[in-house]
């Protein structure tokens, strides 16, 4: 295999040893480094988030003394000292990060240690458990820059025909190590269980810009029937500013929709586009309007993993599916340095639950497109590159 495919294999990476994780760890950094110099003066938010790649390893892989335990160490053990001390600071919203090339700077001294210690591990599963992590953790802090960038855009596709999926068993999350499944997967996936599917149809991509055009002409945004309860607090919230008038980022919707791109102004965006930076009140909203519904997560998983080869395609935006976040059955305590943790229940009530994210977005390295990924997020979420498909009620 030649190292750009195994770099870029969703499955391999998973089980990635020593010389791997070398060059994805590079690879990561990379892409990290030209979006940070995208920005002629980096901005506050982007420099948090390259300073925490490096805050990310030191903690866990430099300074963390039973690294080499994996999932087995006590995440409260002994660490190290750090070669930065004012990294909190720097990554606290009340502190000022410091100017680009100190970033750089830090960013250099601990990606070299990290390898060096990799040099040194044992090509084990426990031992690289860390270096697997923190790979992932570099890899959505470049998406994170991304979305921030506002640069780029998913491809535009020509809308088809829903498709339909006879009732399956299906195999929701990723297998156990034991069952054939992955050494190293993300807690949000564990573990495999098996769930019926019964028949449905959903569309073989996301939503695009003339199909929310449309819901917005129509008065979707100012029809309260089509919002849930959260959605028009979202909406009476964002009144006061006047900017839920539609998704962010968005000038027009009407007569064409105009999008602000960084560094390019307001552009218009190709109608057959996914739309895109939407809420999940938004799409549950648009689904109202349409006569349809957000596909389940059994739905959006069998889809993507089954019906490839039919036109299902996924990939272009983060989707929106139905439901609230929860962890699937033995999946057991966080591990430690977990980035998908459960979120924690609103015990008064006052908040709606979190959603669930399915699949990855244009900006998504190509070795995160796997369909089993999820990630948790606040229904509100409209900075990432997220948008959605619709099923037959």
């Amino acid at each position: 295999m030649s190292v750009p495919s195994a770099l870029d294999d969703p499955h391999g990476i998973r089980l990635a040893g020593r010389d791997l994780l070398s060059l994805a760890l590079l690879d990561s950094r990379n892409h990290l480094l030209r979006s940070l110099s995208s920005w002629p003066e980096p901005p506050a938010q982007a420099l948090r988030i390259a300073l925490d790649a490096g805050r990310y390893q030191e903690s866990w892989i430099a300074r963390h003394v039973q690294r080499q335990r994996g999932e087995a160490c006590d995440p409260d053990g002994v660490r190290l000292g750090g070669i930065e001390p004012r990294i909190a600071l720097w990554l606290s919203p009340v502190g000022a990060p410091p100017d680009a090339q100190t970033v750089r700077s830090y960013l250099a001294q601990t990606l070299e240690i990290t390898l060096d210690l990799l040099a040194g591990t044992p090509d084990e599963d426990p031992p690289l458990h860390f270096f697997r992590q923190a790979l992932l953790h570099e890899d959505r802090l470049v998406e994170a820059l991304a979305a921030l960038l506002q640069r780029g855009a998913p491809p535009a596709r020509q809308q088809r025909a829903p498709l339909w999926l006879p009732a399956n068993a299906w195999l929701l999350g990723s297998p156990r190590p034991a069952d054939g499944g992955s050494a190293w997967t993300p807690q949000s996936e564990r573990w495999a269980h098996a769930v019926a599917v019964p028949e449905f149809e959903i569309d073989p991509q996301p939503v695009n810009w003339q199909q929310f055009a449309e819901f917005a002409a129509d008065g979707g945004y100012d029809r309260s029937a089509l919002w849930s309860e959260g959605g028009r607090a979202w909406l009476q919230a964002g009144a006061a500013t006047g900017t839920r008038r539609a998704p962010r980022h968005v000038e027009q919707l009407r007569g064409g929709v105009l999008v602000r791109r960084g560094g390019a102004g307001v552009l218009r965006a190709a109608a057959g586009q996914a739309a895109m930076h939407l809420t999940r009140f938004e799409a549950e909203a648009w689904c109202c309007w349409a006569g349809r519904r957000l596909p389940t997560e059994p739905e959006w998983e069998l889809a993507a993993s089954l019906a490839s080869s039919r036109g299902f395609v996924w990939g272009d935006v983060f989707e929106w599916v139905a439901g609230s976040a929860r962890a699937w059955p033995g999946a057991g305590a966080s591990a430690p340095g977990c980035l998908d943790l459960m979120p924690a229940p609103d015990t008064r009530g006052t908040q709606p639950p979190h959603g669930v994210l399915r699949g990855a977005s244009f900006a998504t390295l190509p070795r995160r497109h796997h369909a089993k990924a999820r990630r948790f997020a606040v229904p509100a979420l409209d900075s990432a590159f997220s948008g959605f498909r619709s099923c037959a009620v």
